[in-house]
């Protein structure tokens, strides 16, 4: 790893470090005014793929967060993004509520597999369908691969058991555009002019937030809120810069010790 640089940007997930469905994190509001009182550059970084950016903008702001649109960084983006490099034409396994974010992108005559977390399409025929498509060539693009999420009812499934479905049934490997991937880091950090030694990421997944940040170069403080576990902090090696008990926590340890 690059020898560390002084801190210019601040990557912040969303799902069970800023909020938890329509319930926010205490505190989390007031937390994230005093990071803007610092001199770092703000990203909101997230795999949600439940919502497009529009409705999940809108989400964050009735929970009274003060967050731009051109500060949240998703999956979907990355998603997109790479679809329109390759040039294909996916089948969307994606909830329905994700659709705006591929407005305009061709969906006829599939060839490729586009999976995120679609639990209303998670049947045997869409799966079989999508396992079909694979077999003649069709490639996966996995939005991200975890293995479970937070919900205010308890812990659900991911869309990543289903992407290893996919996998294991085709013999073949999907790529991931999600967190922990190394590109969707440093696509996060595109325009800022940060690189990564300059930056820390603060979640609440050890291995897709955490570990992928710290495997790109950055600090990565684990918060116990969201999906976190106990135990979670020694599932990657190496281990979280630091595990904080929630998002105000770990503004408060950047504030005092990393400036």
């Amino acid at each position: 790893m690059a020898a560390r640089r002084a801190l210019k940007a601040v990557l912040v997930d969303l799902s069970g470090t800023l909020h938890i469905e329509d319930i926010a994190i205490p505190g989390a509001q007031e937390a994230l005014k005093r990071l803007r009182s610092a001199p770092v550059t703000i990203r909101f970084v997230t795999n949600t793929t439940k919502e497009c950016k529009r409705t999940l903008l809108e989400r964050l702001r009735r929970l009274q967060f003060d967050i731009r649109e051109d500060e949240i960084f998703t999956s979907l983006t990355a998603a997109r993004n790479l679809l329109e490099l390759k040039n294909v034409r996916p089948m969307l396994l994606v909830d329905n509520s994700a659709l705006p974010d591929f407005e305009g992108i061709a969906t006829d005559s599939p060839n490729a597999v586009l999976i995120g977390l679609a639990p209303e399409h998670f049947n045997y025929q869409r799966m079989n369908q999508a396992f079909r498509l694979v077999l003649d060539g069709a490639p996966i693009i996995a939005i991200h691969k975890a293995r479970y999420y937070k919900k205010k009812d308890g812990l659900a499934l991911g869309p990543g058991p289903f992407v290893t479905a996919l996998e294991y049934a085709t013999d073949t490997k999907a790529t991931v555009v999600g967190k922990p991937a190394k590109t969707f880091f440093l696509e996060a950090l595109r325009g800022t002019g940060c690189c990564p030694e300059e930056a820390v990421m603060i979640g609440d997944d050890c291995r897709d937030d955490i570990g992928g940040a710290q495997d790109t170069g950055m600090l990565g403080i684990l918060v116990k809120t969201g999906k976190y576990r106990a135990g979670d902090e020694a599932k990657i090696n190496p281990a979280p810069h630091l595990t904080c008990a929630s998002f105000p926590e770990a503004v408060d340890h950047i504030l005092k010790n990393l400036l």
